[in-house]
C-alpha cells in the first residue's frame, strides 16, 4: 500500500506544525507544542497544545488538530507533525494521543516528530502504538 506521505511536502506539514505551536497556551509548563495533520482530501488542519491550571483538563496539539478535522467531517488521515519548543528530546507523541490517533488512522498512518533544531523522525503508528485498545 502506498503511502500518500510520499507524495506530499513534509516540509510544508513540519511548517504548518511549527506555526501552530506558536499559538500555544503553555504558562505552566512553558513547553509549547504545534501539530499539523494532513487529511487524505490534501487539507491541513493544525492544533496547539492549552494548558490548564487543572493540569489534567489540559488537551494536546495533536488531539487538538484531529478533533478539528473529525468535527469539520474529515475522517481519513494521512500525516500528522508534531513541532515544539524549548526541549532538547523529541516531541513524541504521548500514549493518549497515540490511541486517540488509532481511534481514526491505521497502523501504517504516517507521524513526523520535529525537534526545535529542524532534525525530524518518522514514524508509522504502528510502531509507536503496536498494541491498540480495540472495542
Amino acid at each position: 500500500m502506498k503511502n500518500k506521505t510520499n507524495i506530499i511536502d513534509s516540509k510544508k506539514l513540519m511548517s504548518a506544525a511549527k506555526n501552530a505551536m506558536k499559538q500555544a497556551h503553555a504558562p505552566y509548563s512553558n513547553f509549547k507544542v504545534g501539530a499539523a495533520l494532513l487529511c487524505q482530501d490534501g487539507s491541513i488542519y493544525s492544533g496547539c497544545n492549552v494548558e490548564n491550571a487543572s493540569y489534567g483538563l489540559s488537551v494536546c496539539a495533536e488531539r487538538t488538530a484531529l478533533l478539528k478535522a473529525v468535527s469539520e467531517g474529515k475522517r481519513k488521515f494521512s500525516a500528522l507533525a508534531i513541532a515544539a519548543s524549548g526541549k532538547k528530546a523529541m516531541p513524541y507523541p504521548c500514549g493518549a494521543c497515540r490511541q486517540v490517533i488509532a481511534e481514526f488512522c491505521n497502523k501504517d498512518f504516517i507521524i513526523l516528530v520535529v525537534h526545535p533544531s529542524g532534525k525530524y523522525e518518522s514514524f508509522r503508528l504502528g510502531d509507536l502504538l503496536p498494541k491498540t485498545f480495540e472495542l
